[in-house]
């Protein structure tokens, strides 16, 4: 049975405040300690987790969607191989991720980086820990030095940032090769192809071992195999 988590006990920076422009000039110097407040807290946090991967994917899918449920059944395998399963913390691929890490019978955990809105933590029922962000740019970066292997669901521009972030790292050597694993081919094959066809091949704005940075997996099976020839990772490189 999946574990569900009071979202009230997950840690957060600081109580939420909005910060607009006209503040800054007279707390200029509070906004700073508090984004390296976020960035200590993330970093310590990442630091003890052990084996992990980060889902990231649509946060409007159902639970109905195909895709929902290869997220769960994946994220379910990896908890039962003892990997810790990360997501954005909130709905649609993030939860099914969290919920099948929750359901595994391994030692993994249901981890969630979740972001302090106005109106509250939005926060799915099935992240067991986790640490909560006022700044998007913090949370960000830790989800990108969060993990030995990065897994793609469908999504909207969110993803697709997040998607191309952990490549361009990749390219310019800010982090070690890592295994980005991009399930869906409905969605990420047409994608591919433009990245070949017109980025490539037309512009030459990539070189061709730019594309091998990451992987188009035929099913979560092989999603599944491709992650578990990954190893860990630390954190970005000078």
């Amino acid at each position: 049975m999946a574990q569900r988590h009071n979202s009230k006990e997950i840690r957060t920076s600081a109580s939420h405040h909005a910060i607009r422009f006209s503040e800054v000039g007279k707390g200029i110097n509070w906004m700073i300690f508090k984004i390296m407040s976020e960035f200590v807290m993330g970093f310590n946090f990442l630091s003890k987790l052990k084996k992990e991967v980060s889902f990231f994917g649509s946060a409007r899918v159902s639970e109905d969607s195909v895709h929902y449920k290869e997220a769960r059944e994946l994220a379910r395998m990896l908890n039962g191989a003892g990997y810790t399963v990360i997501t954005g913390g909130g709905p649609g691929i993030m939860e099914a991720a969290n919920r099948g890490a929750s359901e595994g019978k391994g030692r993994g955990l249901s981890v969630g980086l979740n972001i302090e809105l106005p109106s509250g933590q939005r926060v799915n029922p099935y992240v067991q820990d986790g640490v909560a962000f006022d700044f998007f740019f913090t949370r960000k970066v830790m989800l990108s030095a969060s993990a030995q292997a990065y897994v793609f669901f469908p999504g909207g521009f969110g993803t697709l940032d997040e998607f191309f972030e952990i490549i361009t790292l990749i390219q310019t050597k800010k982090i070690n090769p890592v295994k980005v694993v991009l399930v869906g081919k409905d969605f990420w094959q047409p994608l591919l192809d433009w990245i070949h066809e017109v980025v490539y091949k037309h512009h030459g704005a990539v070189a061709r071992g730019d594309m091998g940075l990451y992987r188009l997996a035929d099913d979560i099976d092989d999603a599944f195999r491709m992650i578990r020839g990954s190893k860990e990772k630390g954190f970005f490189n000078q």
